[in-house]
Formats: C-alpha cells, structure tokens, sequence
C-alpha cells in the first residue's frame, strides 16, 4: 500500500512561515487523520518523514548524523530534528509550568498584559441585597508594556566533525543547549516575580527577624515560615521556589522530617512541605531567599516563538554555525499572589 508521505516533495521554504511551524506545514500536506487505523497510526508528519527516510534517531543502533544529508529531500528535515531534541531538552525538570498560571502564544516582541488590583473592600464576598449594586471587579490593561526576550545558543560545529556522530549521541548536546535556554527562561520568570514587569507591581518582600517575620535575620525558623504563610491571604501560598542553601536550611527543620514527608519523596519524587506547598529547588534561586506563590494567579507566560534555528545554515552551510533561539517574556497577573522572603 503506497502512502501519500512516501511522494513528498520537501524543500527549505516549509521553514519560517510566520503562522505555522515546519511540522504544521508537514500535517497540512500529509495529515496524520488519514493513518487511523493503519501501522504508521500514533506518528506525526515528521516521524512519518523519518520513517520514510530510515533515519534511526534513538537507541544504541541510531543512525550517524550524515543520514539526514544523503537526498536533499532528507536535508530539509534536519533544521527540525534539531529543534525537538532542544525542546526535549527545555522540557525536562522544566520548573515554569509549575509556577505558571497560563500561557500565552503572542507573535511580537511588546505585550501588554491585563490586570485587576482589588482593593481589600472589594475582596470581600458582600450580601447584595434585593434591587442593591452588585461590586465589580475592574480588569484594565497594564500601563506599560511586557518585555520579551530572546534566549539561545550558538552551535558551532562543522558537518565534517560531526557526520559519523551517532545521533543518539548528538542529541545530549542539543539537550543540554535546552536545558541552558530553559533555564535562561526561568531566570526571566523569577526576576518578573521578584521585581515585577515594569507596572509597578513588584512582590512584597519579608526579611526574617523584621517586622511582622519574627526570628533572628540569617536563621529560618518554622514559626518564621508560617508566618510567611500568613500573609498570603486570601490567595494560598502552594508553591515554594527555592535555591540550593535554603533547601538545605528547610530540610534541617525538624517540622521537615516527619516521617509521611519523607515517605511522599521516596514514594512520587515530590518534596511537599507541612504547609502543604510544592518544594521546588532551583539554581536560578538567589541565595538566602525564598519566593512563595500561589501558582494559580502568579504569573503569566508569553511564548513570542517557540524554538527556532537558522534553517539556512544548517541545511545550506551543514551546519558550521547556526543560532538556535526561544523568545518568551512574564507577566504579572496579581501582585499579592506571590512574596519573597530573605532570610
């Protein structure tokens, strides 16, 4: 049976169309709804490609980088692999969807969020009595605009050096240029959740051992910790980001050693606290400080591109040198959702 993947003609133009990815671009031609049913059912348009080329991406028996470069047709789809194993890369023990409210696909560089700032009146749930005005909550666009950033690496590397590489192996390395980009990625979030995103809606900021933290400045306590937890209402403080120093200090509570703590750890890989907040321990934590959020209300993240490599280069110049890049930028939903406590 002749499938409609095996006649594709494919060229380098599939790239950097502004409203659809190569793979879009691919399913449009060859649209995976026609394979239910058949053994190629679960692939999509890009698998089906390498199927069609017999180009062994993973496992000891992947085939050499040079399999892409044999037919021009085979070339094309280079750029594309490239881009998946850095997202792979960016995906794994990638802490943003966790502190994320929503996510937002925006084409552009300037975004301007929206906001609501409810004073503490208007927080309060009112009887309205019969033919009374029901209280409104006001939702106004952010007066200035949200700042997107540009995050890559450049892959420097001539096809000659890396042609009887095996893929499988070639991928660590575009894995890592992903975790870098996703962690450039998370330093933008926790800078926005500290500093704000330039409308003036900065975290308030606790220091233990000043008022209203009780405890002696450079020592965390749990008393401090809950009173930390405290000032969070109405929102609920379920997510702790933290660095590597004040993990430690945490894990030293003796309130963190209860045994079903520790049993949740070794059972899912999930560290919670007795406050019953995620723990998440992150490098891009500054030391000696600890951000908690409600990360249902936090924050907003705007995708401007998902990742993108210079096509060109890679299929053209094989490689030598090509930038692969992600643009993404945060925006604050409501400011009180999120605090930071320096210890």
């Amino acid at each position: 049976m002749a499938y409609q993947f095996e006649n594709l003609q494919l060229e380098k133009g599939m790239y950097g169309r502004a409203d659809k990815s190569f793979t879009q671009t691919l399913e449009e031609l060859d649209p995976s709804e026609r394979y239910r049913g058949t053994p190629l059912e679960g692939m999509d348009a890009f698998q089906r490609q390498l199927k069609r080329f017999d180009i062994r991406v993973k496992g000891a028996g992947s085939d050499m980088v040079e399999k892409f470069f044999h037919t021009t047709n085979s070339t094309v789809l280079f750029p594309e692999f490239v881009s998946r194993v850095v997202r792979q890369g960016m995906e794994q023990d990638n802490v943003l969807p966790a502190i994320t409210a929503t996510v937002t696909n925006f084409s552009g560089m300037d975004y301007r969020s929206i906001a609501s700032v409810p004073t503490e009146s208007e927080k309060e749930l009112k009887r309205v009595e019969e033919g009374g005005t029901i209280p409104a909550t006001n939702v106004h666009t952010q007066e200035n605009l949200v700042r997107l950033h540009k995050r890559g690496r450049m892959l420097v590397a001539s096809y000659e050096a890396i042609r009887f590489q095996r893929l499988d192996l070639f991928s660590v390395t575009l894995r890592s240029i992903g975790a870098y980009i996703g962690r450039m990625h998370l330093q933008d979030a926790i800078d926005v959740i500290q500093n704000g995103d330039g409308n003036n809606n900065a975290a308030a900021a606790y220091t233990i051992g000043t008022a209203p933290i009780s405890g002696t400045k450079g020592t965390l306590s749990y008393n401090a910790l809950l009173e930390f937890w405290n000032r969070f209402d109405p929102y609920t403080m379920n997510t702790i980001l933290v660095g590597g120093d004040v993990m430690l200090a945490l894990l030293k509570l003796s309130e963190f050693q209860n045994p079903l703590t520790g049993l949740n750890f070794q059972g899912t890989g999930k560290l919670t606290t007795p406050l019953g907040a995620t723990l998440l321990r992150t490098a891009a934590m500054p030391s000696g400080k600890l951000i908690g959020l409600d990360r249902n209300y936090a924050l907003e993240m705007i995708n401007g591109s998902d990742v993108t490599v210079e096509y060109d280069k890679l299929i053209d110049r094989q490689t030598e040198r090509a930038a692969i890049t992600s643009i993404s930028g945060f925006a604050k939903l409501f400011a009180d959702a999120s605090k930071v406590l320096t210890i």
